[in-house]
């Protein structure tokens, strides 16, 4: 499958998330902001809930956040497919996230048949450097 073949748009992203997952954006307030040419960015709002101590946003919220956004990308390219599960997630923390929303980029590197392999890269809202950078591999059930 050509990675530039694109199943699902922002919207139906948001759509299928908010109705397979009501907990991304009634919980979260999580969402797909763009689809881009190689994956997906997804925006985190800022909430209290997700700090630890020193007043930095969780190690926890920025994984969920990588996981969730290489799950969007997948999704705009192979469509509403809610059973395509993580298989593996590695996170690098690269320094303190600011105490505000926070921005994923995921770029898929490969889409097989049975697996998706991306990288994923998250900085806090309004700034360039990188808080933490993931790369994730989902598993895609068989189709058809």
């Amino acid at each position: 499958m050509n990675i530039q073949t694109l199943k699902m748009d922002v919207v139906t992203l948001n759509v299928f998330l908010q109705r397979e997952f009501p907990q991304w954006n009634s919980e979260t307030g999580s969402q797909v902001t763009d689809v881009t040419a190689d994956g997906v960015i997804c925006r985190l709002p800022f909430n209290d809930n997700q700090l630890r101590p020193g007043g930095t946003v969780s190690g926890p919220t920025m994984m969920g956040l990588a996981d969730s956004a290489m799950y969007a990308a997948v999704l705009s390219r192979i469509g509403p497919v809610a059973l395509a599960v993580t298989t593996n997630l590695n996170i690098n923390f690269m320094r303190k996230p600011e105490p505000r929303a926070t921005v994923a980029t995921c770029r898929i590197l490969k889409l097989g048949k049975r697996l998706a392999i991306g990288d994923v890269s998250i900085v806090s809202e309004g700034d360039t450097d990188l808080v933490a950078h993931a790369t994730v591999t989902y598993s895609i059930p068989p189709q058809g």
